[in-house]
């Protein structure tokens, strides 16, 4: 239960071991948001025969929840993602029907312990969080034992030929490609001043693709300026895979919040073997060197440079990016849920 075929990052989440389970041949069920009342900003890919759209958001102005299919699915196991962002209090009404016949754990997507009541109405037999920095926060609030650490998955590597991903998306074969996409767009974008002084000597590209207003806002006052090259597209999986599969870096800018965070994207998209040039920030402090880093402009111009120019540092940090999705690949991932889900049984 959860998002799904959106561009939210409990969506991504729930994709990525959701259909390794269906690889894998175990029956799924999705529960998900009626497409008038998404989480996330658009919807990303067709439904799957497997999938529900039956309840709201839970900050909807008319909050709903169509208790049929919960009632009328078998399954042995019921996973909620991100529940602050679900009509709780509609779900507390059925959640003694599915605990007769599921385990049931949540995915905790929240940073840190909600201030909601209604979020806490649940008795769950399991309770998952990402990394250490959950762990803490979730035993604050928890018993101990319920709580499990499963890390956040990857994307399988999937890396393809640069020239050729580039013909196909009609791109020029002789500039160095730096992409942006999505709602994180907007933040990337306040880069280009930076990268617009290294253009000077390396001919570059600013490749930006989205259906965000504010970034597209933004991309357009460089037009004219330098090379930005602006698409106003919502990408599926398999197209963000192909334009960074063009590109020869993805820039990811986004600022730390108050509370512990994980990026998706980043998980999304090391798979792909693009290089991600990421600004230093909560959303990737707990990650390894498999990304090239930045604080200030000097360290951005010096990634992007190792990155033109592919020094040592970067073949280092691609090294270690390919041995983290290995470890972290969204079927080693689902099938730590498995192992978990069979503990329960």
């Amino acid at each position: 239960m959860g998002a799904w075929n959106t561009d939210s990052g409990a969506s991504i989440h729930s994709e990525l071991i959701g259909r390794e389970w269906v690889k894998a041949g175990h029956q799924l069920a999705v529960f998900s948001f009626y497409e008038y009342s998404i989480h996330g900003t658009a919807l990303t890919n067709d439904d799957e025969d497997y999938v529900y759209r039956c309840f709201t958001t839970s900050n909807h102005p008319n909050v709903k929840l169509d208790p049929i299919p919960f009632l009328r699915e078998e399954y042995e196991i019921f996973v909620v993602e991100d529940l602050g962002m679900l009509p709780q209090d509609q779900l507390r009404k059925i959640f003694h029907w599915i605990k007769r016949k599921a385990k049931t754990l949540t995915v905790i997507h929240d940073g840190k312990l909600s201030e909601d009541p209604s979020f806490y109405q649940f008795e769950w037999d399991a309770i998952v969080g990402f990394d250490e920095r959950y762990i803490k926060f979730l035993k604050e609030g928890y018993p101990e034992e319920l709580i499990n650490q499963i890390p956040y998955p990857c994307h399988p590597l999937n890396v393809r030929d640069k020239m050729k991903a580039r013909e196909m998306l009609h791109l020029p074969k002789d500039k160095n490609i730096i992409f942006m996409f999505g709602s994180a767009a907007a933040y990337g974008i306040e880069t280009i001043p930076w990268i617009e002084k290294i253009c000077v000597n390396y001919p570059i590209m600013i490749l930006i693709v989205s259906k965000n207003r504010a970034a597209l806002t933004k991309a357009r006052e460089y037009l004219g300026k330098i090379d930005v090259n602006i698409r106003e597209e919502t990408l599926t999986i398999s197209k963000l895979y192909d334009y960074l599969h063009a590109s020869d870096a993805l820039i990811y800018n986004k600022p730390s919040q108050k509370h512990v965070t994980v990026s998706s994207t980043v998980f999304q998209c090391l798979g792909s073997g693009c290089p991600i040039i990421a600004r230093e920030s909560g959303f990737i402090e707990n990650m390894p060197n498999i990304l090239l880093k930045f604080n200030n402009e000097n360290s951005f111009r010096n990634s992007v440079i190792n990155v033109l120019e592919q020094r040592e540092k970067y073949h280092l940090t691609m090294k270690e990016a390919k041995e983290y999705v290995f470890r972290n690949s969204s079927k080693n991932v689902a099938d730590k849920f498995i192992s978990l889900f069979k503990n329960l049984m």
